[in-house]
């Protein structure tokens, strides 16, 4: 409740704190989102405080002992894509840019009635993944683009009948 109150769909400029959350959308393909939010102080630990540098320079052996802490999501392929999107992030110019030229810089409010159907997946997610995808970035796809989209306030997605509708309808930025 409280990640639902003061953060999701929140607009979020700050490069380290989207990278962050880059990376947990990643590690939450296939799970839960309350799972990850359980191990996000975990995640925060061993990953440096998600400092992008540090992730990106990860060595094949810290990666391994990461395979056997029951404190994250042990999978590899995450935990390798996790370094990789490090690496990639700190190829780009102005990964926040990017991230956001996909809403051409504006958070989008959406406008659901309680009984709406929230897209899981919106031409735009679309977009963003295969953007990323093409830079080099793993676990990208279009449906954790638009999951990552909505939890980093590029688009609002709270419904009308929310309490958050009215206080992020018009969104300031962080």
């Amino acid at each position: 409740m409280a990640y639902h109150d003061q953060e999701w769909g929140v607009p979020l400029r700050d490069g380290q704190r989207l990278f962050e959350l880059l990376l947990l959308e990643g590690f939450q393909a296939g799970l839960s989102w309350i799972t990850i939010l359980k191990k996000r102080e975990h995640y925060r630990k061993v990953l440096f405080g998600f400092d992008v540098r540090k992730v990106a320079a990860m060595s094949d052996a810290h990666l391994e002992q990461l395979m056997l802490d029951p404190g994250i999501i042990r999978n590899r392929l995450k935990l390798q894509a996790a370094r990789r999107n490090a690496q990639v992030w700190l190829t780009l110019e102005d990964p926040v840019a990017l991230l956001w030229s996909f809403v051409d810089d504006v958070p989008r409010v959406n406008h659901f009635n309680g009984r709406g159907e929230v897209p899981a997946v919106t031409p735009q997610a679309e977009a963003m993944s295969k953007a990323l995808k093409k830079l080099g970035f793993k676990f990208v796809g279009p449906t954790i683009c638009y999951a990552f989209m909505q939890a980093s306030g590029m688009v609002m997605d709270h419904t009308t009948d929310c309490d958050r509708y009215a206080t992020l309808a018009t969104p300031r930025l962080q």
